[in-house]
């Protein structure tokens, strides 16, 4: 036992970080290992524009919870390794609307297989007694209704 583990609570954030950057890590070696050629930080954009099929860079940072700018540079490295595109919105002349290449396209049909036992092993490893997906399901939804921030500003000024 380490003194951040031994910190319980208190070090959650650092624990959660910890423990994102084992599977970002391992994730880009599994890419690798496929002969996959990916950064791990353009799968929540590649996988939103896929799921949707043709969004805009408001609905996307919105589908991720990114900022407006994190999204744009996200958008523009995935535009450089042309694996997407986008195209004027014919309602709006000033929205772009992203979607995939084909060169896109090709990528995600290599990827879906990964992406499958990716899903297999994540849920192996986050199904314990408290199941890690429900748990953060479950903390992010009382951080939208009230953040970290403002609990601690209302139980500062209620003392």
């Amino acid at each position: 036992m380490n003194v951040i583990n031994e910190a319980g609570i208190l070090a959650i954030s650092t624990r959660m970080h910890r423990l994102s950057e084992q599977l970002r890590k391992d994730g880009a070696l599994i890419y690798k290992a496929f002969g996959i050629n990916f950064e791990l930080k353009w799968f929540p954009v590649i996988y939103t524009i896929y799921q949707k099929e043709l969004a805009s860079v408001v609905e996307i940072a919105n589908e991720i919870g990114y900022t407006h700018p994190s999204t744009i540079t996200l958008l523009k490295e995935l535009e450089k390794q042309e694996l997407i595109a986008w195209k004027k919105d014919k309602q709006d002349e000033r929205k772009r609307l992203f979607i995939l290449t084909s060169k896109g396209e090709e990528l995600i049909e290599k990827m879906k297989p990964v992406w499958e036992l990716m899903s297999q092993i994540l849920g192996e490893i986050s199904d314990n007694q408290n199941n890690l997906l429900a748990a953060l399901n479950e903390a992010e939804e009382k951080i939208t209704n009230q953040s970290f921030y403002q609990r601690a500003l209302q139980l500062k000024n209620s003392k």
